[in-house]
């Protein structure tokens, strides 16, 4: 059936084999970032197979998911704890990133009555501006009264989230400036930190450049290792092809055809999502209708169709509308297109119970 989400997993393995094995020459190791594709457990065990020692997620849901499904590894959640939720976090999670000094202590409290001692790195905002401690003195002092005093938590390192939210991008600066904190830290605690977490798949452009400052031991990646998209395609990256780039194929099936303008005809409103779009007269045009949409895929303008000749014009909830009239190949309906798609496609395709979802390695279904 379609719609339809193919995921090879041998390359899915080889993507994760060969981060890691990058990061390890440097001292790096990496957490394995399953919450694209929603934790799936079948995707989760790649990075398991391929090396890795720990897995992270921002949800705790999806934690339960893969311990059910038996995966037995170091769990970390990745999005900073609601205070609704810090009694699953201290039995599901076995560290989480923190950046508030308030919910640190609510956190051990939450321990202390489970008898649990849990792992926290804390998060400096060295400039993107999502979570973490923006003044440096306020963020050593709150390491320093966990290492002494809130005794069910401990303090395994510092971390920095970058380009996320407002697209600051990692840098030997940026990486020696979280170094610098945790010298500071390590010196008023009298130990060395176990972590000093550099940040997600853009900091790995550090390691594939040999940029990377020593002293940076763990990143979390998922994106480079699960679509591999962003560093080739966004970043520029060109001599990066030791990643499989196809690992997920969306598939999904036409259901017409037929030549229209391409400039909507009549007085225009808003569409379906409360947007009032532009369109680019270019007189009649073939197009086809494929049966998917933003409440399947999300962003589908960021679908990339594999056979040339097909443009994304956009979509609505249910359908994809594409431009057809340079496709050398004559299109149906029941005709079957493949697309390449990025982050923002895969974590709805993942969840959507309306996209089947296949497995593959190699040449054997699984």
């Amino acid at each position: 059936m379609y719609p339809q989400l193919e995921i090879d997993l041998n390359k899915l393995r080889q993507n994760a084999r060969e981060v890691i094995s990058r990061c390890e020459r440097y001292g790096i190791a990496v957490c394995g970032v399953v919450k694209g594709y929603w934790s799936d457990p079948v995707l989760a065990k790649t990075y398991l197979d391929a090396g890795a020692k720990q897995l992270g997620t921002s949800r705790l849901s999806q934690i339960r998911r893969m311990r059910e499904a038996g995966l037995e590894t170091e769990y970390l959640l990745l999005r900073v704890p609601q205070m609704c939720e810090l009694d699953d976090v201290a039995a599901l999670a076995d560290m989480s990133l923190q950046s508030d000094r308030s919910t640190l202590q609510a956190l051990n409290h939450a321990c202390e009555k489970q008898d649990k001692v849990h792992k926290v790195i804390v998060m400096a905002d060295l400039g993107d501006l999502r979570e973490g401690f923006w003044d440096k003195d306020e963020m050593v002092d709150t390491c320093v009264f966990v290492d002494r005093s809130l005794h069910n938590l401990h303090l395994s390192g510092i971390g920095v989230n970058l380009g996320c939210y407002g697209a600051i991008q990692p840098t030997p600066e940026k990486m020696t400036d979280l170094l610098n904190i945790a010298k500071r830290i390590e010196s008023r605690i009298g130990r060395p930190l176990e972590l000093i977490s550099g940040g997600a798949t853009s900091t790995f452009t550090l390691v594939h450049w040999n940029t990377i400052p020593a002293g940076i031991n763990h990143l979390r990646i998922g994106e480079g290792v699960s679509l591999a998209y962003d560093l080739p395609y966004i970043w520029g990256i060109k001599d990066m092809d030791y990643l499989h780039r196809d690992a997920f194929t969306l598939k999904a099936q036409v259901v017409e055809v037929r030549t229209k303008p391409s400039h909507p005809q009549g007085k225009f409103c808003i569409d379906a999502f409360g947007d009032l779009p532009t369109y680019e007269d270019r007189g009649m045009r073939k197009r086809a209708l494929c049966a998917i949409g933003r409440a399947d895929a999300g962003v589908v303008e960021k679908l990339a169709p594999r056979m040339k000749g097909i443009e994304v014009l956009g979509g609505s909830s249910d359908h994809l509308i594409l431009d057809i009239e340079d496709c050398p190949r004559t299109l149906m309906p029941g005709d079957v297109l493949e697309f390449d798609i990025c982050y923002a496609n895969i974590v709805n395709l993942t969840v959507s119970p309306d996209v089947e979802k296949v497995y593959v390695d190699g040449e054997r279904d699984v």
